[in-house]
C-alpha cells in the first residue's frame, strides 16, 4: 500500500447507483457496526492509543469519529427528505471534533452504542425512501459537489470501510 491515509483508496462516487447497489449499501449500513466491535471488543487502553501511520488519529478518536459523522450522514438524509430547502449540507471540523475531551478519553463503548443506534435508524429509513426522495440533491461545500441520497449512502459506506481499514492497519491486521 502506497497511501495509508486511503487504505480502500479514494472516493469514487458513480452518477447513479442501481437499486441492487442501494440495497447493498443498505445492508453495509446496518451490519457494519458489528465488524467495528468485534475488532475494539478486547482491546487494552494502550491499544486504543495505536494509529495507522504517523501523525494520524488513534483508534480512539476513530471510533469516536465514525460515531459522530454517521450521524451526521443519517441528519443530513433526515433532512434532506424533511426540509425542502436544505439544499446544503450540515458540516462539522472533523479535526476539531477528533481532539474534544470526550473523543481523546472516554471509553470506546458509548460510541459503538451510538453508532450501532444510528445505523439501525439509517439503514431503516434509507430502505424506505421512495424514488423523489432517493433524487433529492444537497451541495457538499468542501467536496465541491452537488448529492443525491444513492450517493451519500455511498459516500457514506466508503466512509466507514475507509476507517476500518485505518483500525485494521493500526492493529497490523493489513499491511
Amino acid at each position: 500500500m502506497t497511501d495509508r491515509r486511503y487504505p480502500i483508496g479514494p472516493i469514487a462516487l458513480k452518477d447513479t447507483y442501481s437499486d441492487g447497489e442501494v440495497q447493498d449499501f443498505i445492508r453495509i449500513i446496518a451490519e457494519i457496526p458489528a465488524e467495528y466491535r468485534k475488532r475494539v471488543a478486547h482491546l487494552s487502553d494502550e491499544d486504543l492509543l495505536k494509529t495507522y501511520r504517523e501523525g494520524s488519529w488513534n483508534i480512539r478518536q476513530l471510533i469516536h469519529h465514525v460515531a459522530d459523522l454517521q450521524f451526521v450522514h443519517y441528519l443530513r438524509m433526515k433532512k434532506a427528505i424533511t426540509e425542502p430547502d436544505y439544499d446544503e449540507v450540515t458540516m462539522i471540523d472533523m479535526n476539531a471534533w477528533a481532539f474534544t475531551p470526550d473523543s481523546l478519553n472516554i471509553p470506546v463503548e458509548s460510541s459503538l452504542a451510538i453508532f450501532e443506534g444510528t445505523h439501525a435508524r439509517y439503514a431503516y429509513l434509507a430502505g424506505t425512501l421512495t424514488d423523489e426522495q432517493f433524487a433529492r440533491r444537497y451541495y457538499h461545500p468542501a467536496r465541491k459537489l452537488w448529492f443525491d441520497q444513492k450517493q451519500a449512502l455511498a459516500m457514506s459506506v466508503w466512509h466507514v470501510r475507509h476507517h476500518l481499514a485505518h483500525i485494521d492497519l493500526a492493529l497490523g491486521n493489513i499491511d
